[in-house]
């Protein structure tokens, strides 16, 4: 059974907990907020609460980051049951989780971890992407990650891995333009081949964060602005996609909600110039 109401093709911001006081006191023109789904795997108390209250005035996200979808392991029965009661609760616009690993023999590594590009991992992670889908009775978005290695197994690009999860289970995506950047500088691909391969009406969300280049390689923070080369490829994306519900993501490092407005703004204008050239 689809959201009652879908998110909105307009930019949105990542909601953390020391701005949640102000969201609720001013109500900011913010056009949809997503939140990490298990900081709100509790039965009640302010935190839950606070969330209801600003589900009644804005479009929620859910965004998972530990169900390990590509885990050996089997599925956590416990994890799906209260993300399961959470989307019974607050009703979200749209519930993603991230196209990865973090958990094996029980224990959750707390990490993002990419996975073997292989046939064998498409097909168990198609799976426990069915099995979740079923589960909650919706689609799934699914979103890729920034990834600091490669296996030397990989016999499948990283962009058809992805297209090919969206076609064989009928999931949506979260498209991180970011992680697209990231992984395109540390690991020497075109990212416009990425794009290329992308279902367009599989692309239900987008997400856009800063880097940190002062190492050997570029590292994923959501820490930062986002850089000019990742905007230009924002762009790229909307001129293949068209409009889609775009999110600014930061972690580390918070700044001011203020900081956050200011770059849905950049993402809404180019949104803006897409519509009214379409329009045109």
């Amino acid at each position: 059974m689809p959201p009652a109401t879908p998110l909105p093709p307009v930019a949105g911001i990542g909601l953390r907990s020391p701005h949640v006081a102000q969201v609720r006191r001013d109500r900011p023109p913010i056009g949809w907020l997503e939140v990490h789904s298990e900081n709100y795997f509790v039965d009640g108390g302010p935190a839950l609460a606070a969330l209801e209250a600003i589900r009644a005035d804005y479009p929620i996200a859910l965004h998972g980051v530990g169900l390990s979808l590509g885990s050996a392991d089997a599925l956590d029965a416990a994890h799906l049951a209260q993300l399961k009661r959470l989307v019974a609760r607050i009703d979200p616009a749209a519930v993603s989780e991230h196209l990865c690993w973090g958990r094996v023999d029980g224990r959750h590594l707390n990490d993002l971890l990419p996975l073997p590009l292989t046939e064998e991992a498409l097909a168990l992670v198609c799976n426990r992407v069915d099995a979740v889908q079923a589960a909650l009775g919706r689609p799934l978005l699914v979103e890729n990650v920034s990834a600091y290695l490669r296996f030397q197994s990989d016999t499948i690009a990283e962009w058809d891995f992805v297209a090919a999860v969206a076609q064989r289970t009928g999931c949506k995506l979260l498209f991180d333009v970011n992680n697209v950047y990231v992984n395109a500088v540390n690991h020497g691909f075109d990212p416009l081949l990425y794009l290329r391969a992308i279902p367009g009406d599989a692309v239900a969300e987008i997400h856009l964060a800063g880097f940190d280049a002062s190492g050997p390689c570029l590292i994923d923070t959501h820490g930062a602005r986002v850089a000019p080369p990742v905007w230009a490829l924002y762009r790229a994306t909307i001129e293949r996609f068209g409009p889609k519900p775009t999110l600014i993501e930061w972690d580390t490092d918070l700044p001011a909600l203020e900081i956050l407005q200011d770059e849905a703004a950049i993402a809404q204008a180019i949104i803006l110039e897409r519509s009214d050239a379409v329009t045109a």
